[in-house]
């Protein structure tokens, strides 16, 4: 179908079964437009076994040794941040389609994949650039992938008291949180945790952090808006003398008193959006914004 080639790495959820149809048809068109196709280890095996899919023959993904012109996500917006974390600084524009319900990040549903597929080969689409928050401790004792595309999270444990966080902005210092946790987060992670628990939505590409407060014990601990070059410095008390670190949902538990240190990252995560893409008529459709519920 195309002379172009191109090379397409596909991930996945294992949980939705009703997915079979949507990458039985995602296959066929990257067949037919002869792609060179990698899938990750575990949807491979979740495609052939649960849901008995006919997958042809591909290059398997362990970890994350892969390289592609473009990574496809199935799955919902949690899967799309899994991904991009695998995808990390590699800057391989992401497609997610949306297999969930809300999908901010996975924009796309099956119903587009043969017009996507279609957008790629003609470069009929668009890339957004998504600001990265990077995390790191000065005692080095941190574990995991330390970037979050949405947001990274300071947090009691589930039955400690509240937790005292001494925030420092650019080494000036602002407040000390006395609240169940610190949000801080991206334009991007500014409509996930941080708008559930009152953080403001921030326009992507904004070039801004939020610093959202969980359950502060006191009203007048209000969200706060950063530029994006600034550096938060936390230093947690708690009377169970540990706490949580959250980033994109990846928890840790680390002992009071360490120095937390979050900055913009080096890179950012690349997403493929339709051409001349609109995040308000995005806002007003998934949020529901001026939707009589009378009228049903």
């Amino acid at each position: 179908m195309s002379e172009r080639k191109l090379r397409f790495a596909l991930f996945g959820n294992v949980f939705q079964e009703r997915k079979a149809a949507a990458a039985q048809k995602l296959l066929a068109v990257l067949m037919a437009y002869d792609a060179e196709i990698a899938v990750e280890e575990g949807f491979h095996e979740f495609m052939v076994q649960g849901l008995q899919i006919q997958v042809p023959p591909c290059r398997l993904i362990q970890n994350n040794d892969f390289d592609a012109d473009f990574v496809l996500c199935m799955g919902g917006d949690g899967t799309f941040l899994d991904v991009a974390s695998r995808v990390g600084g590699k800057q391989i524009p992401i497609v997610g389609f949306n297999m969930g319900h809300l999908g901010f990040l996975a924009s796309f549903s099956p119903d587009d994949i043969e017009a996507v597929i279609a957008a790629i080969y003609s470069d009929g689409y668009s890339l957004e650039d998504h600001s990265v928050l990077q995390l790191t401790s000065d005692e080095n004792v941190l574990e995991g992938y330390p970037f979050a595309l949405n947001e990274i999270a300071i947090l009691k444990h589930d039955i400690s008291s509240m937790i005292k966080i001494h925030t420092h902005i650019n080494g000036e210092y602002l407040t000390t949180y006395q609240a169940d946790g610190l949000i801080v987060g991206t334009p991007t992670g500014s409509t996930a945790y941080s708008l559930s628990v009152g953080g403001p939505i921030v326009v992507p590409q904004s070039q801004t952090m939020t610093l959202t407060p969980v359950a502060p014990h006191s009203l007048n601990m209000r969200p706060i808006v950063l530029c994006d070059d600034s550096e938060v410095e936390l230093v947690v008390e708690s009377r169970s003398h540990h706490f949580l670190v959250s980033v994109d949902g990846r928890s840790q538990s680390y002992d009071e008193g360490i120095h937390l240190r979050i900055r913009r990252a080096p890179y950012t995560v690349k997403v493929v959006v339709r051409p001349r893409h609109s995040y308000f008529s995005t806002l007003r459709r998934k949020m529901m914004w001026g939707a009589d519920r009378r009228n049903r």
